[in-house]
C-alpha cells in the first residue's frame, strides 16, 4: 500500500483540535501568544456560549473546564433527561471556537452529541481514563480498535478498506485506515492513538476522526 503518513497524521491532529478541515493557511502560520488572562477570559466565553447553546436544546445542563496537559481546556457538559439520568459528552477549545465563529449551527452539532447518546437509557458518564499499562492495552485492542475497524468498514462496504494499527517515527501509535484500490497518491490517513482515546474517555465517537480523513482521501481523488 502506498503511505504517506506523516502529512496525514499532522493534518489529523490539526483537524481533531479545531473541529474543521485544516488548510494551508491553518497548517503554516503561527498562532499568536495569550496572556494568561486573555485564555481565562477565552476560556469563560467559550463555556458560556457553550451552556446557552445546550439550554436552547435540554432544560437541565452543567458545564465544567478541564485542563489536559496533551489538549488545553477540554469543557465538559452534563445534561440531564426527563428520567433524571444525566449524559456527559466533552469538547475541544479550538473545536468550539470554529463552531461560534462560524454560527455553523453549534447548538444543533453540539445537542447531536447528547441525543445520540441518549439513545441509550439510563445516563452515560465520562469513561475513566487507563490507571495503568494493562487497562490501556485493554481498553485499546477490546473497545477502540474493534469499533474503529467496524465503523469504517461498514461505512465504506463493499469497497475494501484496510484498518488497523500501524507505528510513525513522528507520533508514535497510530490507527491507520486507507483505500489499497487506490495506487496514486496519499491513500491512508492515520490518527494518533491518544486521539482516539481521549475521544473516547470524553464519549466522542473516535471512529468519526477516521471518517472523515477517509472522506477527505476520496475528495482529493475525485471519488465524491
Amino acid at each position: 500500500m502506498k503511505m504517506n503518513n506523516k502529512s496525514t497524521t499532522d493534518e489529523a491532529m490539526n483537524e481533531v483540535e479545531t473541529g474543521e478541515e485544516a488548510t494551508s493557511e491553518e497548517t503554516t502560520s503561527e498562532p499568536q501568544p495569550m496572556t494568561d488572562e486573555q485564555m481565562a477570559e477565552l476560556v469563560q466565553a467559550v463555556h458560556h456560549n457553550g451552556m446557552v447553546a445546550l439550554k436552547m436544546h435540554f432544560n437541565e445542563v452543567q458545564g465544567q473546564v478541564m485542563n489536559l496537559e496533551a489538549y488545553g481546556p477540554v469543557f465538559v457538559f452534563h445534561v440531564m433527561d426527563e428520567a433524571k439520568d444525566v449524559y456527559s459528552c466533552g469538547f475541544f477549545l479550538r473545536e468550539l471556537i470554529a463552531r461560534f465563529q462560524t454560527n455553523n449551527s453549534p447548538n444543533i452539532w453540539m445537542a447531536s452529541f447528547f441525543i445520540d447518546l441518549m439513545k441509550v437509557k439510563g445516563g452515560k458518564a465520562l469513561t475513566p481514563p487507563p490507571t495503568s499499562e494493562e487497562e490501556a492495552k485493554a481498553m485499546i485492542d477490546n473497545v477502540l480498535v474493534p469499533h474503529c475497524i467496524a465503523a469504517v468498514r461498514e461505512e465504506f462496504a463493499p469497497e475494501q478498506v484496510h484498518a488497523g494499527l500501524a507505528w510513525n517515527e513522528t507520533h508514535g501509535p497510530v490507527f491507520e485506515a486507507g483505500f489499497p484500490a487506490l495506487t496514486e497518491g496519499n491513500n491512508v490517513c492515520a490518527i494518533p492513538l491518544h486521539m482516539l482515546l481521549i475521544h473516547l474517555q470524553l464519549n466522542r465517537d473516535p471512529s468519526e476522526l477516521l471518517l472523515q480523513g477517509l472522506y477527505n482521501i476520496r475528495k482529493e481523488h475525485g471519488l465524491d
